[in-house]
């Protein structure tokens, strides 16, 4: 596509003239004359530029440029480097997050923006976060120019990306100079939303350049509304595995009669069962001022200013059930399919139709989360040429990367009712999406019409306050010296210094009486609910289900309700107010006795800094050979990191048995500090051969050594209590000398450039990994904290009731015979409790992984307009998940293979792209909870991008995301266990761009 710029230019006598002979006098005539400069934009320029960075890069680089200025290929950048070959991304809320590499996820990889090392940051929903991940969501694509994607390491690279290292690159007014201005406007329809609406998004870039080129100056601001959202049936809190021998713990005493099962077979099983409906809203703004200074032709000063900031709010309304231990399983009149043959010996069976009595919460919850994450960066970069041969460069930055709550309730809160009305129920797993029935107590299944707003109580709420700050100071000193002798051709050296500092901080208020039946109908008010049809608002769920041995039919349970948090806020407080002004009943447990609000008095408070020394040396030779020129680069890069990690850990001063299943901790507001030190140095070498042949063909080989700094969990101070539970708890505890990642990484490839804008490529690599971090369980008690559920109170409650005594007669009688340790409904741990045993887990440097993999690209463009794409990405390791064995075991997430295929068009007015992005299954976590791993099924998407160029200015575009309207879809174990099933929808951008 042709961008045509008319400038009139005055030709002067002295000028390049066209000499014509007129007449006998041989005139030579100057004149003004209309010359036309000619910009190339469009698809295959950029798919031209990208192939050029590729061909002449030092190792394996993969590239993606921009179209045009202000027009990246896809409106976020994860997506557009999914095209790439080996990259595959993972999306939230419909849109590309976070990237893998080579089988390798996001916490190995490492992400630059114009060469600096960028701070991350981001929240979890009910844990402190602890991930090095870049989002790439926080980023608009509009003020990019490139991305540049290292598969290879060079000594001058930063460490960090075991997988890769990507390269951001922004517009720089000095690299192109003159006037230029686009501004564009998009209508955004995002069909994920129950009831969709058209929201904004607006951008602009302007650059220029001053005093004969010497001075340039760009400004870049984006401005995107987005409102979507999805719909989802999950197993949320994961399933048990349980031998058909087991006769305690996990849901005892099942007395598996089936013919199908004998008792050296195993089950897996459900938890709970839920139904979400959410809904969010982000708010992004971008915006990047560049200013830059050329005295001289030997110098160029950068001067830029980077910020980013996304608001992201989402509230969802679920329906929940769950199946309790030691209740109910019939195990006759389900349907168990085989799913496997266990290496301890036995079959594994999971649950086709899942028929559970037992239980009697049906639970309508609703969620609100709101967070804020916002960028700041400030950098200086000086280039000086200070001979023909020898060039410096200076680099400072200081960046900033901050993410916290965007509400008073935290970033991260839930209140949940009840209505106590069942008498078990039945999953139907047969298909892509589960189905629920709902046992009624007189029989039969309940419907819709059978539970009223009138029949909820509260029951459970809970407040999480988080925050995650990312500091990064980096001072950067380049050089890079022309030899031209003996066949070396340059050295490259260079000194870095960067400090990261981390503070994570997480606060839980919560009120633990998910279970219990205490509550009173009449404390919330009716009028807030609002009955929906759950059926209806799935485009996929199925409206019945059956048993397959003929125990019964039933339909799906029909009902959900809607309500919003802040509006079931005021009830919920109220309800849990304290009785008197001796707080004997219903002690609030909220920082504000009188509503619901978090704080900043951190539970889980804790600080890292990593200060880090690195220095590199590279010798670059060339040959030329008689069948073509060979090259080499040959680098050491010295790294050297010291850990300092710190942690403020709450004074807990008991437990608290708040419901049946339910425990809490009392913190007496006290804290004690603890800190830890260590410090580790690496020597990484590399070496990139290339020999290009006259006739266009490249062949490649590399080797390199490369780090991955552990997550920022792995190496906290301080010990995290996660679930309690009535015989033991859970509990997390860092290691600050826990060493980075090592890989040895080796490649192989040959690239033939056989057009302009065409070429094909095959490589193959490998990476032999060690000091992936595993995971060791100790035993422990932790703060003297004793167990309220066990004792001398429990033992005298089982010998007044019997040995068949419930959870809640058992509770009753403490309740009443030993009033001094209770304080309503809160049963409080006594020195003569035993003392409570919670399981540690400690990451150590355990596994060691193969990596090895095929990539195969092509690309090929026409004369006529037309052009295609096509990439395949085989990868393997023996660091496989086996789901025949249930012991703890080491497995590599995200690693799947990936392909591509991109066909376009395009002339001087019109532009049409389509592409297809597919990914094979792949693991996402090793213990998704109780032991049981997820995997996500495969999954493709189709995109289309059409434009149109009215004038030389004016262009107007479509774009549709997931035109198909596909659906994700993850599973525990076998593909038959549901672990979730997620409705999105397709998403349309209509805009237009004026550019002159």
């Amino acid at each position: 596509m042709m961008n045509r710029k008319l400038l009139k230019r005055n030709i002067l006598a002295s000028a390049i003239a066209s000499c014509t002979m007129l007449g006998a006098n041989g005139l030579v005539m100057a004149e003004e004359e209309l010359i036309e400069e000619i910009e190339v934009t469009g698809i295959i320029n950029s798919l031209k530029q990208s192939m050029d960075r590729k061909r002449d890069a030092s190792g394996v680089v993969d590239s993606i440029t921009a179209e045009d200025m202000g027009k990246f290929p896809d409106t976020n950048l994860a997506e557009s480097l999914q095209r790439i070959t080996g990259v595959s991304i993972d999306r939230n809320n419909g849109e590309g997050q976070e990237i893998t590499v080579r089988g390798l996820g996001p916490n190995f990889n490492l992400v630059t923006l114009n060469g600096r090392q960028m701070p991350t940051s981001g929240l979890e929903a009910d844990a402190v976060n602890a991930s090095r991940s870049f989002d790439f969501s926080n980023i608009a694509s509009e003020s990019i120019a490139g991305v540049d994607v290292y598969k290879t390491s060079r000594a001058d690279i930063p460490t960090g990306g075991v997988g890769a290292t990507v390269n951001v690159r922004t517009t720089r007014p000095l690299d192109s100079p003159g006037m230029k201005f686009t501004i564009g406007g998009k209508a955004v329809y995002d069909e994920s939303q129950l009831d969709p609406e058209v929201t904004p998004e607006i951008s602009g870039l302007f650059s220029n350049t001053y005093a004969d080129d010497t001075i340039g100056v760009a400004l870049s601001l984006s401005k995107q509304e987005r409102k979507g959202g999805y719909r989802q049936v999950s197993v949320p809190n994961g399933w048990h595995t349980q031998s058909t021998q087991q006769v305690d713990g996990w849901f005892a005493g099942v007395n598996m009669t089936s013919g199908e099962l004998t008792g050296d077979d195993h089950i897996i099983r459900p938890q709970n069962i839920e139904y979400n409906f959410t809904e969010f809203e982000r708010d992004r703004t971008n915006g990047q001022l560049t200013l830059q200074w050329a005295p001289s032709d030997a110098i160029t000063a950068t001067l830029d200013y980077t910020f980013s900031e996304q608001e992201i709010a989402s509230t969802n309304n679920t329906l929940n059930i769950w199946f309790w231990e030691g209740e109910g399983l019939d195990e006759v009149n389900s349907e168990w399919a085989q799913g496997g043959t266990n290496n301890a010996g036995g079959n594994v069976f999971f649950p086709v139709v899942f028929n559970h009595f037992g239980g009697d919460d049906l639970v309508f919850g609703v969620g609100d989360f709101a967070q804020v994450n916002e960028n700041n960066s400030v950098g200086l970069n000086v280039q000086w040429d200070v001979t023909d041969r020898l060039t410096l460069e200076f680099d400072y930055h200081d960046s900033k990367a901050e993410s916290k709550a965007d509400s008073p309730f935290g970033n991260s809160s839930v209140i949940q009712t009840s209505a106590f009305v069942r008498a078990g129920a039945v999953v139907d797993f047969s298909e892509d999406f589960a189905v629920l029935g709902v046992r009624s107590p007189n029989g039969g299944f309940l419907s819709a019409g059978d539970v009223s707003a009138s029949d909820l109580q509260p029951t459970g709420s809970s407040l999480r306050n988080s925050v995650f700050t990312n500091d990064i100071e980096q001072m950067q000193i380049k050089g890079t010296f022309d030899v031209d002798q003996a066949g070396i051709t340059s050295i490259d050296f260079g000194l870095a210094r960067t400090e990261n500092s981390i503070h994570r901080g997480l606060m839980v208020a919560q009120r633990d009486n998910w279970s219990s039946a205490d509550g009173d109908p009449s404390e919330l008010r009716d009028e807030v609910f609002e009955a929906l049809n759950l059926q209806s608002d799935f485009d996929e769920a199925n409206g019945s289900g059956q048993l397959a041995n003929d125990a019964g039919s039933f339909d799906q349970f029909n009902l959900y309700y809607g309500f919003s948090f802040i509006d079931n806020a005021t009830d919920v407080v109220a309800s849990q107010a304290p009785a008197n002004s001796a707080n004997e009943v219903n002690p609030s447990v909220w920082p504000c006795a009188d509503r619901f609000c978090v704080n900043n008095n951190w539970t889980t408070d804790q600080r890292t800094e990593e200060i880090s020394t690195s220095a590199y040396f590279q010798v670059n030779f060339e040959h030329e050979l008689d069948i073509g020129i060979l090259r080499t680069a040959v680098g050491l890069r010295y790294e050297e990191t010291d850990v300092e990690s710190s942690a403020v850990v709450p004074a807990y001063s008991g437990i608290d048995w708040v419901a049946d299943n339910e425990f809490s901790l009392v913190d007496t507001g006290a804290s004690s500090a603890t800190a830890f030190d260590a410090e580790y140095d690496y020597f990484l070498p590399s070496i990139d051969v290339s020999l290009e042949l006259e006739n266009n063909v490249v062949l490649r080989a590399s080797a390199s050594k490369t780090i991955s700094r552990p997550n920022y969990n792995d190496i906290s101070g301080g010990v995290a209590i996660g679930t309690l539970r009535n015989i033991e708890g859970d509990a997390q505890r860092g290691d600050p000398t826990l060493l980075p990642h090592e890989s040895k990484n080796y490649d192989l490839s040959a690239e033939w450039y056989y057009g302009d804008s065409s070429y094909v490529a095959v490589g193959f690599f490998r990476k032999d990994v060690t000091n992936f971090a595993g995971i060791t369980t100790s035993t422990e008690n932790l703060f003297g904290l004793r167990n309220p559920s066990q004792g001398p109170r429990f033992q005298a409650a089982v010998a007044a009731l019997g040995s068949g005594a419930t959870t809640s007669e058992i509770r009753d009688y403490i309740k009443v015979n030993f009033p001094d340790t209770v304080t309503g409904n809160r049963i409080h741990s006594t020195d003569d409790d035993p003392l409570y045993d919670f399981n540690v887990t400690i990451p150590f440097n355990e596994s060691e992984a193969e990596i090895k993999g095929i990539e195969f690209a092509i690309q090929h463009t026409f004369d006529n307009g037309f052009g295609a794409q096509f990439n395949y990405t085989w990868v393997d390791s023996d660091a496989e998940y086996d789901d025949t064995e249930f012991e703890d075991q080491f497995a590599l997430v995200g690693l799947s293979d990936t392909m591509n295929v991109v066909a376009f068009y395009e002339n001087d007015s019109f532009a049409v792209r389509l592409a297809y992005n597919w990914r094979d299954e792949f693991l996402t976590n090793i213990d998704r909870n109780h032991g049981n791993p997820e995997f996500v099924e495969e999954y493709s998407q189709w995109d289309l991008n059409m434009s149109y160029q009215i004038n030389d200015e004016l262009n107007v575009f479509m774009e549709g995301l997931n035109i198909t309207d596909e659906s994700t879809r993850s599973f525990s174990r076998y593909s038959g266990a549901l672990q979730s099933a997620t409705e999105q929808g397709p998403r349309y951008n209509l805009g237009i761009r004026y550019t002159f």
